[in-house]
């Protein structure tokens, strides 16, 4: 495996399909949808900003180094995806092992504690552990996030370490760096949560 190839994958909230520039004015609302740009500890790009971000993605996965996708909702009736969410990927990619960090992810403010975060997690882990054969998951998040990093430990991920000054963000300050991984022999209990976790979601 040289490169991992770009997918749809459709879950019962959301589907995550291949990012396109056709996406731009769907992913600017999306970021609108509670200014996320104004988290100082994440790294939503601002509207005039998701352009050059869709290009860098792109470049990435022609590199091979990142898969990145678009998240849309599903239709509560017709379950078919509809209005872009947000954005997330695989990124960080060791194809030898094989080996991926799912990251660069954000949501819309207003479908944030609706199931489809899960729902987006379980769709890329059951990829990444049922077709592309990982050994294993990471997931990194900034020590101040607080948000993410609780909702990373109840994908039922394992802190594996602190990484201290190891990114500067946009405003010049310098990221310590939380650390998570899900491996093979603890998927299927991972996917036991998060499919018990999606089946009491009313979004």
């Amino acid at each position: 495996m040289n490169k991992i190839a770009p997918v749809t994958l459709r879950g019962k909230y959301v589907t995550l399909e291949p990012l396109s520039e056709d996406h731009h004015d769907g992913l600017v609302q999306a970021a609108s949808d509670g200014e996320l740009w104004n988290l100082w500890y994440t790294s939503v790009p601002r509207p005039e900003q998701m352009g050059a971000e869709i290009q860098r993605r792109l470049t990435m996965q022609e590199q091979g180094s990142m898969v990145p996708f678009t998240t849309r909702l599903n239709d509560r009736v017709t379950g078919e995806p509809g209005k872009i969410i947000g954005m997330s990927t695989y990124c960080d990619i060791d194809v030898e092992l094989p080996r991926v960090e799912i990251g660069y992810t954000w949501n819309a403010a207003s479908v944030q504690g609706t199931g489809t975060n899960p729902d987006s997690k379980r769709l890329l882990l059951g990829h990444a552990f049922e077709t592309l054969n990982c050994v294993a998951v990471e997931f990194c998040t900034h020590w101040m996030n607080m948000q993410s990093r609780a909702a990373i430990a109840r994908l039922g991920a394992k802190q594996d370490g602190i990484l201290r000054a190891n990114a500067r963000m946009a405003d010049g300050s310098l990221r310590d760096t939380v650390v998570f991984s899900i491996i093979a022999s603890e998927w299927p209990q991972v996917r036991s949560g998060l499919d018990f976790r999606l089946g009491k979601v009313r979004p």
